[in-house]
């Protein structure tokens, strides 16, 4: 399912800091959401460390960056302290947000199949327009092929 170029889907989520995240809140600017599967694991620890150390490089280009998964708001707090995380981490308990943007998908291991997150990055423009969406993301130089995309936007 691509969603580029497509008006972003209404999504409305608390966040670690006790915030408010809405596709609402955020028009008028870019900003990139990406979708991890858990909190406090190998690989979602490394992106998230990723996007936080170009926090400033981000902020700069005018972007936000907020993280998404299924943690609740309290997991994803203690993850964002014990980590020193400065991206925005947003709970999406229920899926629905992960199901509005495709990343709630059937995955196997060790010959189980089981539903969970997809990791997958989307960048919005500032008017809520999908601009780039990177399916099935491999961590490593991610978070530097994302802030490429939003300088270029």
């Amino acid at each position: 399912m691509t969603l580029e170029g497509k008006p972003v889907p209404a999504f409305d989520m608390p966040t670690a800091d006790g915030d408010r995240v809405s596709d609402g809140a955020l028009k008028g600017k870019p900003y990139v959401l990406y979708f991890y599967p858990k909190a406090d694991t190998p690989g979602c620890t490394t992106e998230g460390k990723d996007f936080s150390a170009l926090m400033d490089a981000f902020a700069a280009a005018g972007a936000r960056v907020i993280g998404v998964s299924k943690d609740t708001v309290r997991r994803l707090s203690n993850f964002k302290a014990k980590h020193d995380l400065t991206v925005t981490l947003a709970s999406d308990e229920d899926e629905s947000v992960c199901e509005a943007f495709g990343t709630w998908v059937e995955k196997s291991m060790y010959g189980r199949t089981y539903m969970g997150i997809e990791r997958a990055t989307f960048l919005v423009d500032a008017g809520g327009v999908i601009r780039r969406h990177w399916p099935k993301v491999k961590v490593k130089g991610h978070a530097e092929a994302v802030l490429a995309a939003v300088r270029g936007l």
